[in-house]
């Protein structure tokens, strides 16, 4: 049976996006979801999109997620797709997470630290059960909760900057350095990844990496396949300004305000000939509520810091170029569905090779028959 190529044209593609439109917006009969219901109560999700989307705005990773029902991978496509198209009028002055107005902000490795320990809304002491209330729909506006004093210790959160944990090993000099750099960092928006890679855009890839790849290798490194013994020094959860500073100003405005999740994860180290032993850092910083996000990608950047630190590097994590090059769910995304494409002439090509071989083997095992015949 000879292999014959299926055509399609523009009507048939205008009526699968015809139907895709159906698709997307289901029953009529029920109301249609908003933006502004997604943005306040899929947060998470729109906070994942934003944050591998590569842009800052829950209005537009809302609609995002509506259009790509509820495909966060295609969503952060859509976002990141749609910021290319956007002006640069200036550049950011780093953010200031010290002075972050915190919502949550918790230490695996101190009961007791300055500022307290501040749980936030989190699903960590939550029951895994299914809450069928939440099936029930109400049509009516409820009226907001009644406002609740804070505690001393969120209170002095909103007010204070709030010693960060590491600061206290820093203190006793039981830990490394933060590795700050006055020299510009790099910016992969600009330019592409070429190797090898510094820390700045190690972590820039990394932030806007896939949250699944990177939590995969972050665990991969708890178990052995990355030779680091992991503490969560901090987790902080809040909000935190940005600033840009004109060239004819000469000093910085304030822009606005942006909610993000930073995790520091303490790693042991042994030392080597230079360095005595100490605690080292591995560093994560996300969009939104991204917690799981950010603790994988404090990991992973550990992991990949083990050639700089003297240390054997043997598993994936530990590799650069291995999770760089992979992290970037577009970038996959593209490689992996180009194969939906029409490939007519190469499987055609293929066919006939195999086809070819087939012949070939059979023509040789009628001969191998005919010579043992003899």
């Amino acid at each position: 049976m000879a292999y014959v190529a299926v055509k399609g044209g523009e009507q048939a593609i205008d009526a699968a996006h015809a139907w895709l439109t159906e698709e997307r917006r289901g029953d009529p009969r029920l109301p249609e979801i908003t933006t502004a219901q997604i943005a306040e109560q899929l947060g998470r999700s729109v906070d994942r999109v934003m944050a591998e989307g590569s842009c800052y705005d829950p209005g537009l990773a809302a609609l995002a997620v509506k259009q790509a029902q509820g495909d966060l991978i295609e969503a952060a496509f859509l976002l990141r797709a749609f910021r290319t198209t956007l002006p640069r009028f200036a550049a950011s002055q780093p953010i200031d997470t010290d002075a972050m107005q915190i919502r949550r902000r918790i230490s695996a490795i101190y009961k007791d630290l300055p500022g307290g320990q501040m749980l936030g809304p989190t699903y960590d002491y939550t029951h895994r059960l299914l809450d069928f209330q939440l099936m029930e729909m109400s049509s009516a506006i409820a009226d907001p909760p009644p406002a609740t004093e804070p505690s001393p210790a969120a209170e002095s959160a909103m007010r204070e900057r709030i010693k960060r944990v590491s600061a206290i090993l820093a203190h006793e000099g039981l830990i490394e350095g933060d590795g700050v750099s006055d020299d510009p960092p790099g910016d992969l928006t600009r330019e592409p990844l070429a190797f090898p890679a510094a820390r700045d855009l190690r972590l820039q890839a990394l932030a806007r990496g896939d949250e699944g790849f990177l939590l995969a290798l972050g665990y991969s490194t708890q178990r052995g396949w990355g030779g680091t013994h992991p503490f969560v020094g901090e987790i902080r959860v809040g909000e935190v300004t940005v600033e840009i500073e004109p060239p004819e100003l000469g000093f910085p405005l304030e822009i606005g305000e942006i909610t993000v999740t930073e995790c520091q994860m303490v790693n042991q180290f042994k030392g080597s000939k230079s360095v005595p032993p100490q605690f080292t850092r591995g560093y994560g910083l996300c969009f939104g509520y991204s917690e799981r996000k950010a603790m994988a990608m404090a990991l992973v950047d550990r992991a990949m810091r083990a050639e700089e630190l003297g240390e054997e590097s043997i598993a994936p994590a530990q590799n650069i170029e291995f999770v760089l090059s992979h992290c970037d769910n577009i970038e996959a995304t593209g490689f992996v569905e180009h194969l939906k494409l029409p490939h007519y002439v190469d499987f055609q090509s293929e066919l006939e090779t195999i086809r070819r071989l087939r012949r070939e083997a059979a023509a040789f095992a009628l001969h191998g028959r005919r010579e043992a015949a003899e």
